[in-house]
This record gives C-alpha cells, sequence and structure tokens, in this order.
C-alpha cells in the first residue's frame, strides 16, 4: 500500500460544499476499491471564509495548501458578498492561492464527450470528437500587473487602470508546460496574444517562438491573433490541440470554449506550480463553473467537473492514469446511460438531481473495477 497522498479540500461557496460531496464519495471509493489511501483534511476559501476568519483567504488555509500533496478547490463568490470592498471579495481567495503556492500553469480540456454531442451549441459534425487543452498563464499578465487603480488625470478626469506586464521567466516557463502537453498529444501548439496592437504581445510571440526553436523543434508552432482565435474556436474548433495564451486572453477563450462543449458543468481545470526539489509540485484542481448561487441549496448542481476535476488530480499530482481514466468513464458512462442534470438535460433521458448523479458514477466505477 503506497503512502497516503495528502489532499486539502476547499469547498467553498454556493453549490461547491455540494459538488464536492460527490467528490469525497469517489474518494472514498478509492480508499475502499484501489490500491492508494488519501489523507483529506478541509479547509475554508472564499465567502465561507470571509464569515468565519474575516479574509477570503486565511493564513491557515495557505499553510494548509502549501504542506498538501494537491488542493482540491470547489467555487467562491455569491450576492452575499457582492457590496464588500474590492480587496475582500471572496474571488480573492483563488488569485491568492495562485499566487502564494506559485500556480503559474493553468490546465482547461475542452473535450467533447459523445453522449453530450447534441448539448453544444454548434453543429455536431464540428465538435464530435473535440479535445482541446487550453494552457493559461495565472500569476500574471493584466490581473496582477503594476500599477492599476482608479485614479484621476491631471486634466480632472477619472479613470480605471490595469497594467498588462510580462517577464521573460514568465511566458517561457508556461510556453515550457504547453509545449510538453502537445508533444504528449498531437504535436501542435496555437500560440495565441495580440501581436498587432500590443507590445506585450510582440514580447509573448518572441518567446514563445524562441523556447520552441530551442527546446520544441518536433512540435509544430503557430501564432494566432486573440481575436481570431475566439472566431475559430467558435466556427472550426477541431483544428486546435493545444492552445497557450495569457491570463486575459486564457480567460476569456477557455470560457468561451467550454461553451462549445455544451455546459460548464462538464470541464474540469488543474493549476500547476513549477517542479520542487524531488519531483513534487504544488497543484489546484477546481471546476471551470462558478459558485452558481441561483441554484446552490438546490441538490441539482451537476458535480461531473468537480470529479472530473479530482480525475486530473489523479494523473498530473500522483502519476495514477489508470485510475484518472477509471473516474472519466464512469461519468462518460453515466451520461451514456442516459442520466442528465438540468445543465445537460436532452430529449428522452432522465433528469437527476446532484446526489443521484454521483451515487450512478459510484455504481459505475464497482463495474469497471469488478
Amino acid at each position: 500500500m503506497p503512502s497516503n497522498k495528502s489532499l486539502l479540500v476547499l469547498p467553498g461557496d454556493g453549490i461547491g460544499p455540494e459538488v464536492m460531496r460527490e467528490v469525497r464519495r469517489v474518494v472514498d471509493w478509492m480508499d475502499r476499491r484501489r490500491r492508494v489511501t488519501f489523507d483529506v483534511k478541509e479547509g475554508l476559501v472564499g465567502g465561507a471564509a470571509l464569515d468565519a476568519a474575516g479574509h477570503p483567504c486565511p493564513d491557515k488555509t495557505v499553510e494548509a495548501a502549501l504542506a498538501a500533496d494537491a488542493v482540491l478547490f470547489g467555487s467562491v463568490g455569491g450576492p452575499k458578498w457582492d457590496s464588500l470592498p474590492f480587496d475582500r471579495r471572496p474571488e480573492l481567495g483563488i488569485l491568492r492561492l495562485r499566487k502564494d503556492l506559485g500556480l503559474f500553469a493553468n490546465l482547461r480540456p475542452a473535450q467533447v464527450w459523445d453522449p453530450l454531442v447534441d448539448a453544444s451549441s454548434l453543429k455536431p459534425d464540428l465538435v464530435r470528437g473535440l479535445d482541446i487543452m487550453i494552457v493559461r498563464e495565472s500569476t500574471g499578465g493584466i490581473y496582477f500587473g503594476e500599477p492599476r487603480g482608479i485614479g484621476t488625470r491631471p486634466d480632472g478626469v477619472r479613470h480605471g487602470f490595469d497594467t498588462e506586464d510580462y517577464g521573460e521567466d514568465e511566458i517561457t516557463r508556461v510556453a515550457r508546460v504547453a509545449f510538453d502537453l502537445a508533444r504528449k498529444r498531437r504535436n501542435k501548439l496555437t500560440s495565441v496574444e495580440k501581436a498587432n496592437v500590443m507590445q506585450s504581445g510582440r514580447f509573448w510571440r518572441e518567446v514563445v517562438t524562441n523556447v520552441g526553436k530551442a527546446e520544441f523543434p518536433d512540435v509544430e508552432l503557430s501564432h494566432m491573433y486573440a481575436d481570431n482565435c475566439a472566431m475559430q474556436l467558435a466556427s472550426r474548433p477541431k483544428q486546435f490541440d493545444v492552445i497557450l495564451a495569457s491570463n486575459l486572453f486564457g480567460d476569456l477563450l477557455s470560457d468561451l470554449a467550454a461553451a462549445v462543449t455544451g455546459s460548464l458543468g462538464m470541464l474540469p481545470s488543474a493549476t500547476l506550480g513549477a517542479e520542487l526539489p524531488g519531483g513534487r509540485r504544488h497543484a489546484l484542481y477546481e471546476p471551470i463553473h462558478g459558485s452558481a448561487p441561483d441554484i446552490a441549496g438546490k441538490g441539482i448542481a451537476n458535480p461531473s467537473a468537480q470529479i472530473l476535476s479530482f480525475a486530473m488530480l489523479l494523473r498530473y499530482s500522483f502519476g495514477m492514469e489508470e485510475d484518472a481514466r477509471l473516474v472519466e468513464s464512469a461519468v462518460e458512462r453515466v451520461l451514456g446511460g442516459g442520466l442528465r442534470t438540468a445543465d445537460i438535460m436532452a430529449p428522452g433521458a432522465a433528469r437527476v438531481g446532484t446526489s443521484t448523479l454521483g451515487e450512478a458514477i459510484i455504481r459505475e466505477l464497482d463495474k469497471l473495477a469488478a
């Protein structure tokens, strides 16, 4: 029996605790049925942390995250905290974790599962078999650049300003992650920026090109303006394999790619840090969907993205490829059997709630592991 793998679970707000409960059932199943044991601790983040500790990401949470082998994150935010000052908003919890853990590479797969082809807003032939990985830089760029703020110009006009700022080292390290992923997939990388109008975009293109020539000459590299990439994702998405983008453009494009797949409720993500001595790296896994306060507490949220985030955790933090595929197969088989939550409902399917879909996934895991 391998040594225990330590997980920090941060359910957060809204539907976070509901979908996280279904993941805990999968973790418990793996403890019983697979050759692995998890040491799970739970912490506070977002609005729940604000209410209990007065901060969206208390020091205690950061310390626990640094000590864990991996962090499984739910969602944060909701109308209860909308009136708070910017520096106390729940969403700052995830930003602090990314920054303090050095989580610079956000991996967002956009995959269309065969049973959900008709859930996409695009024609089935455009999305059937779609499998894209978007790599988003997540600790730099305009979300963190300085100076930033709201002020008054010399002419007395108030203005808001943010700074897009990237160092060569920041671009290089996330480019290496994207190139490495492309090498393991279909050997094709599309780097996205606005080199036609932004100096930071010109620099991004230069650095990515240099990394490709020096370290990954076997990977096919192309460059695309962000606006064109958005149009191509909505018209010919299967041309892409791995897409590399800055924090801002990666945020926008990954949500567009999510919409192409049919539902945010199906899409997981991973955010990885640099490799530490011994091969370990800090990592956080979360669904792309938000806290969905309008359906929180109703038991109708789709737990699939949270469960698939756990599958990514198995793959990228622990190298447990077989177990990751087992979880993914169980989810796909449940969907293929016609069970649906409201967000992916289809004619002829059976509409079920959060816990019922979670139970069905556990049953499929039992069958697959028999």
